[in-house]
């Protein structure tokens, strides 16, 4: 979720602050409300609404949105097509969590569908007890059968689910209220509280027919526009070109403490476009694309000069949370053959002249990307310390012996002669695992097969970022070439590993737990549609993740997390390149933006609105 790029960013340990609720029943069972993974949360008690958020700000607007690529279905939750814009399986506008996500605060939850939860001591279990209130859209109401059903369902047919909730056993419907999810092991402390992570969706909708009497298919992509209990429902659409969404102005939930002051605007209008370019042009337009996240430093630093920038009908603001940042890293595929040395890897990393390249073209704004939970406390610095050469023993001779012994550095380009060093260090690592030059080709020792391998993106202008690196691998003699795809391929060849090379931007959770094995685990190494694309498989990671999600504090939580990133690094599954410690946004002047966003994710689109008398002006001035 931070910055709506983190899928499933929750997780384990430290101890939960709580806000009590009646308890049902008569039982001795406590049920929990606003709760947090780490810390006490500031919403412990009831409150009324987020601090950051314009509890008055008016409703209705317009906000039209540019997105690239096209769409071809609905559902989001299966491998099959390319879901439509907000129709996403966390922070959609359609669908409702158990609990709702807190933005200005780490790992924290608030009733929405849920109205409380309880678990016993040794977290063998979660009770959750639903809102008498939630209904969908159809007037109908939420229900236990419908919470068990999307369990089972998104358990069985969607790659993600089936693994973050791998641990749910068993789901037993108590009573009218209350759902009780059975898990198959003790002593998980975040599991209890990811379940609130759960989207509930229609059980009579998807088990109904459509308008032509033909039976709906969960497995299968799908254009009719779902049920949904969300604040926003398909208004129109025009299949792989544009889609809008209309509020709900009887939407259910609209009171509660968690959307008072939030999806304020009226209508959302995504169009989509064929590639970056056209969405700048449409931005700088005016009344094709209202706001943009910035990703371009180039762009930033020097394209801000059109007319309506400088008139001040456009500004820009940039936005800092606290829950780490956005790394960008350019992930080998070690299924491979090719990549499957570690040496290999080694000196493709020693072959990126990252200084040059911010200097050239980053404008010196981006900062060298070396930490998978950079700006947090988890990252990895220094030499190990004493708690963490504990964790990683057990594992010697599994693992790099670096990793016991050396701070994890990449090479620094300072002069011509660093860059002359740091290929002969390349050059020699790729002699040792067997390649050699040849006739300015770097070729298999004992094989002659030449050293090269493709490049996935779906940029057309990606060449700009990639060229220093393939121009430093070329004066190895590896021949790398960049692929350009369209959008739907370069998903469906990414989701299916189909990819020597390839840029996927993430960002970890400060409180890491059952998303871990999505990224690193050998099991997921394996499933298509994870997010382990570097094809990342050894024994002493899957172990490592499975203690994190296992620790008994945070501190224990904290060590093993660097011990497993100190793997990480040192397996050389990725390439290093850049991160930005601050999300860069324009806007046009129509959106109001409280000057408070929330701390830790650093923004919440949903919180801004449409200023009526700056909308009108700016459509009359901007047709």
């Amino acid at each position: 979720m931070k910055r709506l790029t983190r899928l499933f960013a929750f997780a384990a340990i430290a101890s939960l602050s709580t806000g009590l609720v009646p308890q049902a029943h008569g039982d001795d069972r406590v049920w929990r409300t606003s709760t947090t993974l780490i810390g006490p949360s500031k919403y412990a008690e009831e409150f009324k609404h987020f601090d950051y958020v314009n509890p008055n700000a008016p409703k209705g607007g317009t906000l039209n949105r540019a997105v690239r690529g096209t769409f071809d279905s609905f559902n989001p939750f299966i491998v099959k097509g390319n879901p439509a814009a907000g129709v996403t399986y966390q922070g959609g506008l359609l669908w409702e969590n158990l609990m709702a996500k807190g933005l200005d605060e780490p790992a924290s939850s608030h009733p929405l569908i849920a109205e409380a939860f309880t678990y016993p001591d040794d977290y063998s279990s979660a009770t959750y007890r639903l809102n008498p209130k939630a209904r969908w859209h159809d007037g109908k109401p939420i229900t236990v059968e419908d919470v068990k059903w999307s369990m089972a369902t998104l358990k069985e047919h969607s790659p993600q689910y089936n693994r973050y909730f791998g641990d749910v056993k068993e789901v037993r419907i108590d009573n009218e209220r209350e759902v009780t999810f059975l898990f198959a092991e003790k002593g998980n402390r975040e599991l209890p509280v990811i379940i609130g992570d759960l989207p509930v969706l229609p059980k009579h909708w998807w088990e109904g027919t459509d308008s032509k009497g033909n039976k709906r298919d969960f497995t299968r992509s799908t254009l009719e526009p779902p049920l949904g209990s969300g604040p926003y429902k398909i208004a129109e659409f025009s299949a792989g070109s544009s889609i809008s969404w209309a509020r709900v102005e009887d939407y259910w939930a609209k009171d509660l403490p968690v959307n008072v002051g939030r999806y304020n605007v009226g209508l959302y209008k995504y169009q989509y476009y064929g590639d970056s370019n056209a969405i700048w042009e449409a931005f700088k337009k005016g009344g094709l694309d209202d706001y943009r996240r910035e990703n371009r430093s180039k762009r930033w630093a020097t394209e801000y000069v059109f007319p309506a920038f400088k008139s001040g009908d456009v500004r820009k603001v940039e936005f800092q949370g606290t829950g780490g940042y956005v790394i960008n890293m350019f992930q080998m595929n070690s299924r491979r053959e090719l990549f499957q040395d570690r040496r290999v890897r080694k000196a493709l990393v020693w072959a990126l002249n990252f200084e040059k390249m911010n200097e050239d073209l980053f404008y010196g704004l981006y900062s060298r990307s070396t930490s998978y939970f950079g700006g947090t406390e988890l990252a990895a610095k220094g030499l190990p310390s004493a708690e963490e050469l504990k964790i990683l023993e057990p594992f010697r001779g599994q693992i790099p012996d670096e990793v016991f012994t050396e701070e994890y550095k990449v090479p620094v380009y300072e002069t011509r002669r660093d860059q002359r060093k740091h290929l002969r260090t390349a050059l020699g690592l790729l002699k040792d695992a067997g390649w050699v030059q040849k006739d300015s080709k770097l070729v298999n020792e004992k094989t002659g097969a030449v050293f090269k391998f493709e490049i996935l993106t779906s940029s057309p202008s990606a060449e700009r970022t990639w060229s220093p690196w393939m121009n430093s691998l070329r004066l190895l003699g590896i021949d790398a070439q960049l692929r350009v795809v369209d959008t739907s391929q370069y998903i469906q060849r990414a989701t299916n590993f189909d990819f020597d090379v390839i840029a996927v931007p993430s960002q970890q959770s400060v409180s890491p737990g059952n998303e871990q094995r999505e990224y690193w685990s050998s099991k997921s190494a394996k499933q298509t549609g994870s997010r382990n694309y570097m094809g990342a498989s050894n024994p002493a990671i899957d172990a490592l993740v499975e203690q994190i999600i296992f620790a008994k504090d945070r501190e224990t939580l904290i060590n093993t997390t660097r011990a497993l990133e100190r793997i990480l690094q040192f397996e050389y599954y990725a390439v290093p390149a850049w991160y930005g410690a601050k999300d860069w946004y324009a806007f046009w002047d129509k959106i109001q933006i409280t000057e408070k966003q929330p701390e830790y994710y650093g923004l919440d689109p949903f919180s801004w609105w449409i200023d009526p008398a700056k909308e009108a002006a700016h459509n009359a001035k901007y047709k």
